[in-house]
C-alpha cells in the first residue's frame, strides 16, 4: 500500500514501544480501486486511509488499533495487512478467510499480525457451521489461539454461538449482538447472548450502536444494551471500537462522538479502563 502519512500521523505511528493507553478494537481503512467481493452489500466512494484513521486515534487518546476487515474486500486481505506488518506494536487484525485456505497462508497471517477471523453474516444465508469445512478451520483457528468473530441479526445468534462453543472456539459478537430496533435489549436473541457469559468464552464489543436503531447514532439505545452486558459478563469480556469509519452510518456520527459515547456507557472510570484497555489488550495479544 502507498500512501502518505502526515508528519504527525508518521511519528506517532512509529514511536517505539507506545504504552498501550486505550485499543479501538474495531475499524476498517480501504480505499477506493481495490478489489470487490463478487457478492456484497455496498461498496464505499470514499477512501478510509490510515492517516486519517490514526489522527481520530492520537486526537481521542487511544493508542492503538484492531484493523478488521471489511466484507466488501472479500478474502483479500492484504490492503490492512500491510499496514500491520508496518506498525506491529500499534495494530492487531482480524481477517476474512475462506475454510479452504491453506495452513501455509493461514500461518502466514498469523504471523503479520491476525489474531482472529471474521464472520460477517449480514445479508447471507446462514452456514452450517457444524459441517465438516467449518469444523476444520475452526480446528486450526483455534490451534492459532485466534477468536471467532461474529456479526450477525441477534435472533440467529443460539444457531452460531452454540456450535461454536461445542467446537472450544473463542467468540467475540460484533456490535453490541446487533438486536432487533424493533426490541432493543428485549431481543430474544440478545436475551441469549446474555446467558452465554457463564461459558467464559464469549466477548462482545461495544461498538457501533446506530447499527441498531433507525435514524439516529444509537448512544442511548446503547447505554441501555451496555449495562445488560456489563451485569452479565463484567468488564473483563467486553472491548470498545469505533466501527470507523462507520460505513453506511457517517451521516450519523463522527470518531470523537463514537469515543465519547464509551464513557456515557460505562461511567464507572475503571470498569471503563478495563473495557477500553486490558479486556481488549488480552483478547487482542497486544504485548
Amino acid at each position: 500500500m502507498t500512501q502518505l502519512l502526515d508528519t504527525r500521523n508518521e511519528q506517532w505511528l512509529e514511536a517505539a514501544h507506545a504504552p498501550i493507553d486505550a485499543i479501538d478494537s474495531h475499524a476498517h481503512v480501504f480505499v477506493r480501486g481495490l478489489p470487490l467481493a463478487p457478492h456484497r452489500r455496498h461498496a464505499p466512494d470514499y477512501d478510509a486511509t490510515l492517516d486519517d484513521y490514526a489522527a481520530h486515534l492520537r486526537a481521542n487518546g487511544v493508542s492503538h488499533g484492531v484493523l478488521v476487515q471489511p466484507s466488501f474486500l472479500g478474502t483479500d486481505n492484504s490492503f490492512f495487512i500491510d499496514v500491520l506488518q508496518r506498525y506491529p506494536q500499534r495494530f492487531r487484525g482480524v481477517a476474512v478467510i475462506d475454510p479452504s485456505i491453506s495452513d501455509a497462508a493461514l500461518h502466514r497471517l498469523a504471523e503479520q499480525g491476525v489474531v482472529g477471523m471474521r464472520l460477517n453474516l449480514i445479508g447471507l444465508a446462514l452456514p452450517d457451521v457444524r459441517a465438516a469445512h467449518w469444523r476444520g478451520l475452526f480446528e486450526r483457528v483455534n490451534a492459532l489461539g485466534w477468536h471467532v468473530e461474529i456479526h450477525r441479526n441477534a435472533i440467529d445468534l443460539p444457531l452460531l454461538i452454540t456450535p461454536l462453543l461445542e467446537q472450544h472456539c473463542t467468540v467475540v459478537i460484533d456490535h453490541f449482538g446487533r438486536p432487533d430496533p424493533a426490541h432493543g435489549a428485549a431481543d430474544p436473541g440478545f436475551r441469549y447472548l446474555l446467558t452465554t457469559a457463564s461459558s467464559g468464552k464469549v466477548w462482545v464489543k461495544l461498538s457501533a450502536a446506530y447499527r441498531n436503531v433507525v435514524g439516529e447514532n444509537g448512544t442511548a439505545l446503547g447505554q441501555t444494551l451496555a449495562a445488560a452486558l456489563l451485569d452479565a459478563f463484567g468488564p473483563e469480556r467486553l472491548v470498545w471500537g469505533s466501527d470507523w469509519p462507520h460505513t453506511q452510518h457517517r451521516s450519523l456520527i463522527e470518531y470523537d462522538d463514537s469515543r465519547a459515547a464509551l464513557d456515557r456507557w460505562i461511567p464507572d472510570a475503571a470498569q471503563r479502563t478495563a473495557v477500553i484497555r486490558d479486556s481488549a489488550r488480552t483478547l487482542f495479544r497486544f504485548d
